[in-house]
């Protein structure tokens, strides 16, 4: 893609994220989806690691290979006109200049933004990355992109909360979400955190655009909205929800013969002329 679209979408992107109004991105896996959520009047498309992942028979958790990842990503860029931001896990690789290489080929790919978590997805229980490492990390990826010449939108991801707050979490998330921004992150995520106490004391310690994970535990958009929240994303949830309803259909259909799932689907030619 033109280089001077990316930088005109990438701008595009960061302004969504600074300005008054909470960006809501429903993340998607699939091009279909991504023209769903584009008909229905969101500016921007997030892509779903997990979803990704799931479609194409790999578990979440950087199983999937950066060039699977980035193939269904091209597809999904190429597919609409809005800016996409890619979940693109912890960078395929520890080293900094894994993660700048990462961010050059999701570029390469379309995307103008990617989330780049701080934790390491081998290893159990999701420990955190070293705190140099995980700022030479995002500096590699900032690097990367203004090499590249667009200004790529960072979504710094630190993960300190994977399994719940523990001792000192709160202040080992704030002094790493605080570096990535001065580092050039143009938003900071920090995912499973669900209550707005939380939140709340998160916003007011970090000092850029923050980034949190809605789901039926956590306070709901209207919520995140009066919080101040920069950017709401829902991971798998779209994912999840699909999933969950074919299973529940294939049960349907066994046990009752019935296909009472299928009436208020989206029909044949009305799915044909959005992807026309």
């Amino acid at each position: 893609m033109n280089k001077a679209i990316l930088g005109q979408k990438a701008e595009k992107l960061q302004a969504l994220i600074d300005a008054d109004e909470t960006l809501v991105l429903p993340n998607v896996w699939d091009v279909a989806g991504a023209r769903i959520v584009a008909e229905q009047g969101y500016p921007a498309i997030a892509t779903s690691s997990a979803g990704i992942a799931w479609s194409l028979g790999c578990p979440d958790g950087e199983v999937i290979s950066r060039d699977d990842m980035l193939f269904m990503v091209r597809k999904i860029a190429a597919g609409v006109d809005l800016p996409v931001t890619a979940d693109m896990e912890a960078g395929y690789g520890e080293a900094p200049e894994a993660v700048g290489d990462t961010v050059t080929t999701t570029l390469d790919a379309g995307a103008v933004g990617a989330n780049i978590e701080d934790s390491s997805s081998q290893a159990a229980g999701h420990p955190l990355l070293e705190y140099d490492l995980s700022v030479a990390r995002i500096r590699a990826a900032k690097k990367a992109a203004d090499d590249y010449g667009v200004p790529f939108v960072i979504n710094a991801r630190s993960d300190g909360f994977f399994g719940g707050p523990g001792e000192g979490v709160f202040e080992e998330t704030v002094r790493r979400c605080n570096a990535y921004l001065q580092e050039g992150a143009g938003c900071v995520f920090v995912p499973f955190v669900r209550d707005r106490e939380t939140m709340e004391k998160l916003l007011a310690a970090i000092d850029g655009p923050v980034n949190f994970l809605a789901n039926p535990a956590a306070p709901d958009l209207h919520q995140m909205r009066e919080m101040g929240v920069a950017r709401v994303s829902i991971g798998g949830l779209f994912s999840l929800m699909t999933y969950t309803r074919v299973r529940e259909a294939c049960l349907e259909m066994r046990d009752s013969g019935t296909l009472t799932w299928g009436r208020e689907n989206i029909v044949h030619p009305e799915m044909n002329r959005l992807m026309g």
